[in-house]
């Protein structure tokens, strides 16, 4: 930051930046917190997906459990999250997922797939690219992760597993 010549009083003034500056700050600033409300509501309707999936119900408790949080903390991110129409609840009930948390859900794995893919490719560990996969998958751009696929596929080009990958730009696009 630019420093003014010190006033009468002896003390230096910091100038504040330009206001154009200071706006798009706060407006990037407003969209990190913004990503970041998302991330928590992709990380929970995944959740929520693989828990109807291994064990037929996702409760607030087992939420709880697979998240490392408190019960208390799952009843009020599902309350937020049930705004956004991604899921539906009922008092003594399970949790599940409306037809937008179901779409969320899966694009959120599919990310998440893509990205612990590509790390491994790299050479990364699985336990460090699985741990690793749960915050990329979250910032980085439709473009960079299909960029992500298709590098997994070229590597994969000789083997009939690179199926997985083979998806369009539009449908990796951003959560958001």
């Amino acid at each position: 930051m630019k420093r003014t010549a010190k006033p009468a009083s002896g003390k230096r003034r910091r100038s504040s930046p330009p206001p154009r500056a200071s706006e798009e700050m706060a407006a990037h600033q407003r969209q990190i917190r913004q990503e970041h409300s998302q991330e928590r509501a992709q990380d929970y309707v995944e959740a929520i997906a693989d828990l109807i999936c291994e064990r037929g119900e996702a409760r607030a408790i087992d939420l709880a459990r697979v998240m490392g949080v408190s019960h208390v903390t799952v009843i009020r991110t599902i309350a937020r999250i049930k705004k956004s129409g991604l899921v539906t609840t009922e008092p003594y009930r399970s949790i599940f997922l409306t037809p937008a948390g179901k779409k969320l859900a899966a694009s959120a794995k599919m990310r998440h797939r893509v990205v612990v893919e590509f790390l491994e490719a790299l050479g990364v560990p699985l336990a460090a690219a699985k741990a690793d996969a749960e915050g990329i998958e979250h910032h980085v751009s439709p473009e960079t992760l299909y960029a992500f696929q298709r590098f997994i596929a070229s590597r994969n080009a000789s083997s009939p597993t690179s199926d997985s990958l083979k998806t369009d730009p539009v449908s990796v696009g951003r959560t958001t």
